[in-house]
């Protein structure tokens, strides 16, 4: 079920990204009607028409005729923008400065800690029996 879900999907959004409208859908008598009225004024194929209408020849054939405004495919409104957005990387510069290791003089003092704990010599035991 999830396979067919991600096909169905998938298809939606191949056929927007062709930018196919239900206008265009229903526009596509009038551009058989025109390829037909090309066919028999000008001779050419439906390959040739559609060069000239879509192809690179578009540009200079929209404007021999009224009716190209109504064939589908012809807007040129886009549905989504999009924005350039530009990132520059500024370069910082971390100047480490080197201090060779230099042998810190001896200024350490101990000094023994007294306690309150201890007894005075007077109540210590004798030493010598």
């Amino acid at each position: 079920m999830q396979k067919l879900i991600a096909i169905v999907y998938s298809t939606l959004i191949l056929f927007q990204s062709f930018n196919i409208s239900f206008e265009d859908i229903s526009k596509l008598d009038k551009l058989l009607q025109h390829a037909k009225y090309h066919q028999q004024t000008y001779g050419d194929s439906f390959f040739e028409f559609l060069s000239e209408h879509y192809g690179d020849e578009a540009v200079a054939h929209d404007n021999e005729h009224k009716e190209h405004q109504e064939l589908p495919f012809k807007h040129n409104h886009q549905t989504c923008v999009h924005v350039n957005v530009a990132f520059t990387l500024q370069a910082f510069d971390f100047n480490l400065d080197y201090h060779p290791f230099i042998e810190i003089p001896f200024n350490f003092h101990y000094k023994e800690s007294t306690s309150l704990f201890e007894k005075p010599s007077v109540f210590q035991p004798p030493r010598l029996a």
